[in-house]
C-alpha cells in the first residue's frame, strides 16, 4: 500500500498547491478594484514586463518564423504544395506559436524575476516593514505586476507574432524565390479577426499566469538564499505549465468557435 499512499500523497499535494494559488489570484483580482492603487510601482512593472522584454521578444520570434517558413516548404515540396508557406506561417505563428513563445520568455524573463525580487524582500524582511508601514502586501507587491503584465503581454504577442510573421517573409522571399507582394497579400488575406482575438486572448491569459505565480512563490518563499532559489526555480516551473496547459483549453475554445 506504500506507493497508493505515496501516489495519494502527492496528488492531494498538487490539488492543496492549486487551491492555495488559486486563492491568492482571487485576492489579487479583488484587490484591483479596491484602493489604493500605487501608479509608480505600476508604471515602473511596465517598463520591466514589456519594453525591457521586446528584444528577446524579437529575437525568438523572427527566428522562428524563419525556421518555421523553411520547415512548412521543405515538408509542403513532399506533396507539390511549397505556395501555401505564406498561410501556414501566418496562422501558425498568430494562433500558436507567438503567444505560447512570447510567454514562456516571459515565464522565463518575468516571472523568475518577479519571484526573486519579492522573495527578497521576504527574506531581509522588507515585506514585514511594509506591514508595519500599514501598507498592504499584495496591493504594493502583486497587484501593479499582474495588472501591468496582463496589459502588456498581449502587445508583445501582437509585436512578436508580426515579427515572426516577418522572419518567415525575409526567409521565403529572400531564400525560396517567393515573390514579395504575393507573399504579404496571401499572408493578409488568409489570416481571420478571430485569429488575431485568439492570439491577443492567449497573451492575456499567460501574463495575468506568469506575473501570478512569481507573485505567489515569491511571498510564499522559504528563509535564506535557498529559499529564494526554490521560490525562483518553482515560479518558472509552475508558470511554464500554467501557460502551455492554458494554451490547451484556450486553443480548444477557440477552435469551437
Amino acid at each position: 500500500m506504500k506507493p497508493l499512499a505515496l501516489l495519494g500523497l502527492t496528488v492531494l499535494g498538487m490539488l492543496a498547491a492549486i487551491g492555495r494559488i488559486a486563492l491568492f489570484a482571487g485576492r489579487s483580482v479583488s484587490h484591483l478594484v479596491r484602493p489604493p492603487f500605487y501608479g509608480r510601482e505600476f508604471m515602473a512593472a511596465l517598463l520591466n514586463i514589456g519594453w525591457l522584454s521586446l528584444p528577446v521578444v524579437g529575437l525568438t520570434a523572427v527566428f522562428t518564423g524563419g525556421a518555421l517558413a523553411l520547415q512548412i516548404y521543405a515538408g509542403g515540396s513532399r506533396f507539390n504544395a511549397e505556395a501555401v508557406v505564406p498561410q501556414i506561417v501566418a496562422v501558425g505563428m498568430v494562433r500558436e506559436l507567438g503567444p505560447v513563445l512570447v510567454g514562456l520568455m516571459i515565464a522565463a524573463r518575468v516571472t523568475s524575476s518577479i519571484a526573486a525580487e519579492i522573495a527578497t524582500m521576504k527574506v531581509t524582511e522588507q515585506i514585514d516593514a511594509l506591514v508595519t508601514l500599514s501598507t498592504h502586501p499584495m496591493k504594493y507587491l502583486t497587484v501593479p505586476r499582474v495588472l501591468a503584465a496582463t496589459l502588456v503581454v498581449p502587445l508583445l504577442v501582437g509585436v512578436g507574432d508580426i515579427i515572426g510573421i516577418f522572419g518567415g517573409y525575409a526567409v521565403a522571399t529572400g531564400t525560396l524565390g517567393f515573390n514579395p507582394a504575393a507573399y504579404i497579400r496571401n499572408t493578409v488575406n488568409f489570416l481571420e479577426p478571430l485569429d488575431v482575438i485568439s492570439s491577443l486572448t492567449k497573451g492575456a491569459v499567460f501574463g495575468f499566469a506568469a506575473a501570478t505565480m512569481g507573485c505567489f512563490h515569491g511571498m510564499n518563499s522559504g528563509r535564506g538564499a535557498m529559499g529564494v532559489g526554490r521560490a525562483t526555480k518553482s515560479a518558472v516551473e509552475g508558470a511554464a505549465v500554467l501557460i502551455l496547459a492554458a494554451n490547451f483549453v484556450l486553443t480548444g475554445v477557440f477552435f469551437t468557435l
